[in-house]
C-alpha cells in the first residue's frame, strides 16, 4: 500500500450542555459532506460523540467548526491513521443520549469522577499499586484484547452495566479502582454511577484504552484494542490489525479464523457456526420465547378500531350487500346492517363506504369497520411442537380463535404466530374451533400451503381425536354416519340433517369408562365437517364435556366461544399424520393430552 494517501481517523467526545441542537446538526452534516468525510457524529443535550474518518485538512476544519460551539471549545481528540477509509457514509444524528445508559440522573458534567492520566495509570502498574482495572466494555470486545489482570465488567451492552455492578462484592466499595474503556466515553457515566452505588475510590482512565496506546504503548497490556469500524481491532502502535468482522455476529475474527472451513463470508464464522439442526432449535427457541411472551401481554388487549373484512362468495352473485350481510351475520338483525351502511361503517373493496343496496361480485372483499374496542381475552399459552422450513406444529390452548373472525383478531392463533414469525406470515393449513385444544399445523408460504391444503381437503390426513363424553357408550367400538347440515343455525351451530346434509363418517372407540359415569374416546373423523365430532356424539347421546352449543340435554345453545375461566371443551386433537411437504414421508405430530385426559390415557 506504499504510496497510497492516508486516512486521518478522530475519535472524540465531550459531555457539556448543548443548545440549538438541529442547527448545529444541520451545519456539521453540510460541513462534513462538502469535506468528503465519513463517520457518525452524535449530538445531544448533554454534549457530542464523533467518529470520523478523511484527509487531515478536513479533519482540522470540522474540529475547528466544532469547537466553534459553546461548550465544546476544548474539545480533544484521538488521532490515528489507516490506508483506507474506515466508514462507508456520514452520519449526524441528534440522540437523547451519546453514549446510550439508560439511567436518568447521570451527570458527568457536574459530578465526574475523577480521571487519571495514562502516564500516571503506567506508573501505578510499574509499581504493583494494588488497584482493581475495571473493564467496562462489552465481552466481545474483551476477548480482542485487555490490560494484564483487569476485571472484565461481564456485560453484552453498556445498558446492562447497572446490573453488572450490583453484582461486584461488596468490598470493592472501599477500594481504589482504576475503570476503562475504548476512548473513555463510557467510564464518564460509569463513573458517577459507581459514585451513586457507594464506590468511595473510583477513577477513569483519561482517553481510555486508546490514549494510553498514544502515550505508554504496549506496557501491561496484551493483545489489541476493538474499535467500532472496518478496522476491528487496533494494535498499541495504533495500527489496524488485519481482522475482519463476522457478518452474522461480529466477532473479530483472526487470519486463521478467516481459513477455517466454517467461516462463510456472510454467512457464519467459527464463533456463530451452527448446523441446520442446530439453527432449528435456536429459532424454536427464539419463537417459544417470544410465544410466552404474548401469552403474558395479549396483542387485542388494548382498545383499537378494527376493519373486518368479508369476502364474497360465489352463492351471492348478484345479491345486495344488506342480503349478503345479513345471510353470512344472521346474529345481526338487518336494521342493525342498515344504520351500520347509513353511518359509513361498511366499505367497498377500495374502502369506500358503501350503501346497502350495492349488489356485490363474488371475491369481492368488503370492510366493516368495528368501533373501537378491546378483544376478549384468551388463552394464548401456545408450545410449539416442531417447526422447519416449510411448516409449523403448535399445540393450540382453548379458548383461542385460529384465524381473525368475530370479536377476535389480534388475540387468534394466525395473528400471534404472524407476529412471532414476521416477516413471513404462517397461513393455517387446516382449522380447529377455537373452543378446541391440539396439534395445528401452519404453513410458512402459499406453495408449501398448496401442498398441505391439498391433503386435508382429498381426505388423506390421518387425524386423531380425544375426548370426554356425558355417558358410556354400550359398544367400545363404533361409529356416526349421521349427515351435517351445511347452514350454520344460531350461534354458528349446525346439527344433523337427514334431507340436506353433507355427508360425513367418524370411528369412535372407547378408551376409559369413568365411575363418574363419563368417558374418554377416540375419535377418527374420516370426512371433514365443521363441528363433526361434537355433533356425531352429541347426536348420539354422548355430548363432549365443557361444550357450550352441544349441551348434554340435547339442546342447541347459544355461547360460540368459552371464556379461559370456563370449564373446557374436552376436545383434543392428539395426533396427526400427513406427507410432509419436504420429505415426502409420512411425518407424523401429537400433542399432549390435556389434564381431564392425562390422568388415566394410556401409556
Amino acid at each position: 500500500m506504499t504510496g497510497q494517501p492516508m486516512i486521518t481517523n478522530i475519535a472524540a467526545y465531550q459531555f457539556a450542555r448543548l443548545e440549538d441542537l438541529k442547527a448545529h446538526r444541520d451545519r456539521l452534516k453540510s460541513l462534513a459532506i462538502e469535506l468528503k468525510l465519513k463517520g457518525t457524529i452524535l449530538l445531544s443535550s448533554e454534549g457530542i460523540n464523533l467518529f470520523v474518518a478523511g484527509s487531515r485538512v478536513a479533519i482540522d476544519a470540522l474540529l475547528c467548526a466544532i469547537r466553534s460551539i459553546p461548550g465544546l471549545e476544548n474539545l480533544t481528540a484521538k488521532f490515528s491513521l489507516s490506508y483506507e477509509q474506515p466508514f462507508t457514509r456520514m452520519l449526524v444524528k441528534i440522540k437523547k443520549e451519546i453514549i446510550s445508559f439508560g439511567i436518568e440522573g447521570i451527570d458527568p458534567v457536574a459530578d465526574p469522577a475523577p480521571k487519571i492520566p495514562p502516564r500516571q495509570l503506567k506508573e501505578w502498574l510499574d509499581e504493583g499499586r494494588p488497584i482493581t482495572l475495571l473493564d467496562t466494555r462489552n465481552e466481545f470486545e474483551i476477548d480482542l484484547g485487555t490490560f494484564q489482570n483487569a476485571l472484565p465488567i461481564g456485560i453484552d451492552h453498556f445498558r446492562d452495566f447497572p446490573a453488572a455492578v450490583a453484582k461486584l462484592p461488596q468490598e470493592m466499595k472501599t477500594q481504589p479502582i482504576v475503570m476503562f474503556c475504548t476512548g473513555g466515553i463510557r467510564c464518564e457515566k460509569a463513573g458517577p454511577f459507581m459514585k451513586q452505588q457507594g464506590f468511595e475510590q473510583v477513577f477513569q482512565l483519561e482517553g481510555g484504552i486508546l490514549k494510553y496506546f498514544e502515550e505508554c504503548g504496549r506496557e501491561h497490556y496484551e493483545g489489541e484494542c476493538f474499535v467500532f469500524d472496518k478496522r476491528v481491532g487496533l494494535d498499541p502502535e495504533l495500527n489496524a490489525s488485519g481482522r475482519v468482522l463476522c457478518f452474522a455476529c461480529q466477532a473479530p475474527l483472526s487470519a486463521t479464523e478467516l481459513r477455517d472451513p466454517r467461516f462463510v463470508e456472510g454467512v457464519s464464522c467459527p464463533h456463530c457456526f451452527a448446523t441446520a439442526e442446530d439453527q432449528r432449535l435456536r429459532d424454536r427457541e427464539r419463537h417459544q420465547l417470544a410465544l410466552d411472551q404474548l401469552a403474558h401481554d395479549l396483542p387485542g388487549r388494548l382498545p383499537y378500531e378494527n376493519l373486518r373484512p368479508l369476502i364474497v362468495s360465489g352463492r351471492f352473485e348478484k345479491h345486495s350487500l344488506i342480503e349478503f350481510l345479513c345471510t353470512i351475520l344472521p346474529q345481526y338483525s338487518r336494521e342493525f346492517w342498515r344504520q351500520e351502511c347509513s353511518a359509513g361503517r361498511m366499505l367497498s373493496p377500495d374502502k369506500q363506504p358503501v350503501g346497502e343496496d350495492r349488489i356485490v361480485q363474488p371475491g369481492e372483499r368488503y370492510f366493516h369497520i368495528q368501533p373501537l374496542a378491546a378483544e376478549p381475552e384468551v388463552n394464548a399459552r401456545i408450545r410449539i411442537i416442531d417447526e422447519d422450513a416449510a411448516i409449523i406444529v403448535v399445540n393450540k390452548p382453548a379458548p383461542l380463535p385460529t384465524h381473525p373472525c368475530g370479536r377476535f383478531n389480534k388475540n387468534t392463533l394466525q395473528s400471534i404466530l404472524r407476529l412471532v414469525y414476521a416477516p413471513q406470515k404462517p397461513r393455517p393449513a387446516h382449522r380447529l374451533d377455537a373452543n378446541t385444544t391440539g396439534v395445528a399445523i401452519f404453513t410458512r408460504n402459499v406453495q408449501f400451503a398448496r401442498l398441505v391444503q391439498t391433503q386435508f381437503e382429498r381426505g388423506t390426513v390421518s387425524k386423531r381425536y380425544l375426548a370426554r363424553v356425558h355417558g358410556h357408550p354400550a359398544e367400545t367400538n363404533f361409529h356416526c354416519s349421521a349427515p351435517i347440515r351445511d347452514t350454520p343455525l344460531n350461534a354458528g351451530a349446525r346439527d344433523v340433517d337427514f334431507t340436506a346434509g353433507q355427508s360425513a363418517h367418524t370411528d369412535f372407540q372407547v378408551l376409559v369408562r369413568f365411575p363418574d359415569g363419563t368417558s374418554l374416546v377416540e375419535a377418527i373423523p374420516r370426512t371433514g365437517r365443521t363441528n363433526q365430532i361434537r355433533i356425531h356424539l352429541w347426536h348420539l347421546g354422548f355430548p363432549i364435556m365443557g361444550d357450550p352449543l352441544y349441551l348434554k340435554d340435547g339442546t342447541i345453545g347459544q355461547k360460540q366461544t368459552l371464556n379461559p375461566d370456563d370449564p373446557p371443551l374436552c376436545l383434543h386433537a392428539h395426533r396427526l399424520e400427513l406427507i410432509h411437504p419436504l420429505s415426502q414421508s409420512k411425518t407424523a405430530y401429537e400433542a399432549e393430552p390435556p389434564d381431564w385426559a392425562r390422568p388415566s390415557f394410556p401409556s
